[in-house]
């Protein structure tokens, strides 16, 4: 009983985690819900402990754990290959800004060189960066 007792506590405190985590907007819905879910199915889990056990009979699975370290191994790659889509789309996005803000500069930097102010030495380049 006591096994069971720590896996409630444990997966309350991770459900408890994921909610303050959304509460206070570091961490986005879309990933929160996955960890919902995984924290739920741990608590149902609990609740029908026979549950594992007759699922994992049902796809063929000879001894339970194998089912759920399947389970958690499918979950973990499919949450690596989802971050590394978002961080190949992310770093997409970087460069064209990227790209972007340089086209930007150039312009701004033609416009300052062709302006007559530019001709008397009264302006200052807006693209220096700032000193420290």
């Amino acid at each position: 009983m006591s096994d069971r007792l720590t896996a409630a506590v444990g997966a309350v405190f991770v459900l408890g985690l994921i909610l303050e985590l959304l509460r206070r907007r570091q961490l986005k819905e879309k990933y929160a819900a996955l960890w919902l879910l995984v924290g739920l199915g741990v608590l149902v889990l609990l609740v029908a402990p026979g549950l594992l056990t007759t699922v994992s009979e049902a796809l063929g699975f000879e001894v339970p754990s194998n089912f759920l370290f399947f389970v958690a191994l499918t979950l973990l790659l499919g949450v690596t290959v989802h971050l590394s889509w978002e961080l190949s789309r992310v770093e997409e996005e970087t460069r064209e800004l990227a790209e972007e803000i340089a086209i930007l500069r150039m312009r701004l930097d033609e416009l300052t060189a062709a302006s007559p102010a530019a001709s008397d030495g009264s302006a200052t380049s807006a693209t220096a960066p700032p000193s420290h």
